[in-house]
């Protein structure tokens, strides 16, 4: 097979195929001739943590403290050169102003001028080829270098492009239109760091250049970038406009920002060795707020207790200053060290101790003949131990616990409840756009699923959280308890047919709730301003939660054809209830309880809950419970009239009531019905 060059991996060429001189001799090697560029190249898993490596300065500062503790040899990396370094001339200042100092707390740069934009030289093309890099041109191409030798990002402007020879560091306007290099028009968010001259942007600072401004082959001049931007916005922004570039990955986890003009002088030293050129400006370097290094203590019997072995201060200090820490004062039992800026995943005294471990190899772990290992007692919280009391009572009573998720569709809700809502700023999708202002969309959701699946009878309850907010900053979360009652009671048998779940199951099921956390007294009210049937529960002048009928038209935005009932209990309100009782005891009662039953005629409107206001208004005290068990309705009791049958229990703790006794206290509550509700005895 005749080739071309490209296709045998000796050049990019592929205008035809290769032509060999006469005079080389017939079977000799190949190589020989062509001399192909030959390396060894190391691949290395990093953790994503590890910045510190993401660099060949990186791992050849690991491989001398490997050195140093292993071989005891006093190795330390050089820095590359950026020896000779001066300005040529001034022909060219940058004037650079940084606006947004919390998003680039440094920004330096350099001019370069007479540059010649070509193909790099070739041990420059091959360095890059080998780490899977394609070369562009020599100016780019240096840049890459110099991120993948030190692990800074660089840009390199073209400096005719910098309008007004300034630079500015800044936000812009939301919804501002700017075109990246890849051609690409892309609408811009407050929060977007960009490098811009005095008319328009030229980049996306640290993640993405812009069209307009990169180096071609037309350049002359250039102004060379060397900054370290804040972390959060880099990620903010490359997430959101999804671009995952070299320099953003770097940016976000956090690049050495001591090294920044170091490495800019180098780089513009490399520049003028393969592209010509003068150092046309002095540096710029921005710098306000000098970054402080991190201070950690790390105390030796932690260093034991969480490694295992005993290793000697020495060891100690040997590893980590061979590693960049600085050792800034020793004491008996502890160490306190300088956190090196290019280790910003460093940030505990554990860290410390995994740098020390990583050094010595994890080999050399010593692992104990006997190990003795005593089982974990598990003390739950009051809030986690009322979370597994209402959770086991209901599983006793047949309910499913479900987990859904706390992202969801806004389509669910109002223009009024979205005005209060967390949206996502990089949604997962069209569909999954909001945080939940409430539990009930996500719980119909479920219950969509099951009956799609022919799972009609359905008890259900969830523990979890719902988001609000009240603008940028202020974000509240709310935890809850919700139940949803659907379809029957249970499947039909020989020995009954299950009867349709209704609200008054749905409202005991939550009285027994509240009474199994010591809440006994509570009243439902209408709520105002609501879609649907709801009522609002409260106790103790707190609103509780409240009881749903779902909305037909809520059903069928979730294509649910039957009933759905749901609850929806303030977790946080029913600790605090919870938290204020005090439980007490008493002997049970010695003398039988006596119970009477009183049918009245009350006006249609009247309710049970006002009737036992009544009792509890004329405060008898041997008055221990009521009961309401019947409700008749009929035209022979008069229009707008219905009977209501209850049933009293009396007690006294100290003797045995007598007829006399009961028929005082039952007169009495028959006059305050009367008077109150206006009730007649039914005959």
């Amino acid at each position: 097979m005749i080739c071309a060059e490209d296709e045998i991996g000796l050049g990019n060429s592929h205008a035809g195929i290769m032509i060999l001189p006469d005079e080389l001799t017939a079977g000799m090697p190949a190589a020989d001739y062509f001399k192909p560029y030959s390396d060894t190249i190391f691949e290395i898993g990093l953790t994503p943590n590890r910045m510190d490596a993401m660099s060949h300065l990186g791992v050849a500062r690991d491989v001398c403290a490997y050195l140093t503790h292993h071989h005891k040899k006093e190795l330390r990396v050089k820095q590359p050169n950026a020896n000779g370094y001066k300005a040529d001339n001034q022909n060219l200042p940058i004037q650079v102003t940084v606006e947004n100092t919390e998003a680039c707390p440094r920004y330096a740069g350099v001019t370069i001028s007479n540059v010649k934009v070509t193909a790099s030289p070739q041990w420059l093309q091959n360095a890059l080829l080998s780490i899977g890099l394609r070369p562009i041109n020599n100016i780019v191409d240096v840049t890459n270098y110099i991120l993948h030798e030190t692990g800074q990002p660089l840009h390199a402007f073209d400096a005719a492009a910098i309008k007004g020879n300034q630079v500015i560091v800044k936000t812009l306007p939301a919804n501002t239109k700017f075109v990246t290099l890849d051609e690409k028009e892309r609408n811009l968010t407050v929060n977007d760091l960009m490098i811009c001259n005095t008319e328009a942007p030229m980049s996306i600072g640290g993640v993405f250049g812009g069209l307009h401004s990169g180096v071609t082959e037309q350049t002359t001049s250039i102004f060379l970038e060397s900054a370290w931007f804040n972390p959060t916005f880099i990620r903010r922004t490359s997430v959101h406009h999804q671009l995952r570039t070299d320099a953003a990955t770097r940016f976000e986890k956090g690049v050495d920002i001591s090294q920044t003009v170091q490495v800019l002088k180098r780089a513009a030293l490399l520049i003028k060795e393969v592209a010509g050129g003068d150092i046309s400006s002095d540096i710029v370097d921005i710098y306000p707020k000098p970054k402080d290094k991190l201070q950690l203590a790390l105390k030796h019997h932690y260093l034991k207790k969480l490694s295992g072995k005993n290793y000697h201060p020495d060891a100690v200090k040997r590893i980590l200053t061979a590693l960049g820490f600085e050792i800034v004062k020793e004491g008996m039992d502890e160490l306190w060290v300088n956190v090196p800026y290019n280790k910003p995943d460093v940030t505990l005294q554990a860290d410390i101790v995994e740098e020390i471990l990583r050094i010595d190899g994890l080999d050399n772990v010593e692992i104990p003949e006997k190990i003795t290992i005593a089982p974990a007692v598990e003390t739950l919280s009051l809030k986690e131990q009322l979370r597994e009391k209402i959770a086991n009572y209901l599983v006793g009573q047949g309910y499913n616990e479900i987990l859904t998720n706390s992202i969801t569709n806004s389509a669910y809700f109002t223009e009024r409840v979205l005005s209060n809502t967390v949206h996502m700023l990089n949604n997962l999708s069209v569909e999954l756009n909001v945080l939940r202002p409430n539990m009930l969309p996500t719980g119909l959701e479920t219950i969509a699923h099951n009956l799609n699946r022919r799972q009609g009878n359905l008890t259900l309850f969830e523990f979890g959280k719902t988001y609000h907010t009240e603008g940028v900053g202020n974000y509240n979360e709310v935890e809850h308890l919700c139940i949803y009652l659907t379809g029957n009671t249970h499947a039909d048998t020989w020995v009954s047919k299950g009867k349709p779940q209704d609200f008054f199951h749905l409202k005991g099921i939550v009285s027994a709730v509240l009474q199994l956390c010591g809440i006994h007294e509570v009243s439902l009210t209408q709520a105002t301003e609501a879609d649907g049937i709801v009522l609002s529960i409260t106790a103790q002048k707190q609103v509780l939660g409240s009881l749903h009928i779902v909305p037909t038209a809520q059903l069928q935005q979730m294509g649910i054809k039957q009933a759905v009932f749901a609850a929806d209990i303030s977790f946080n309100t029913l600790m605090q209830l919870v938290e204020k009782q005090r439980i007490s005891y008493k002997e049970l009662n010695k003398f039988p309880a006596v119970q009477r039953d009183l049918a009245l005629v009350v006006p249609s409107t009247t309710t049970y809950e006002q009737l036992e206001a009544v009792t509890k208004k004329y405060r008898i005290q041997k008055l221990k419970r009521m009961r309401l068990f019947d409700v008749f309705e009929s035209d022979k009791l008069g229009v707008g009239k219905k009977s209501m049958a209850i049933n009293f229990s009396f007690e006294d703790d100290e003797k045995t009531l007598t007829d006399k006794e009961i028929d005082s206290m039952m007169q009495k509550l028959i006059q305050g019905f009367e008077k109150e509700v206006n009730a007649e005895i039914r005959k």
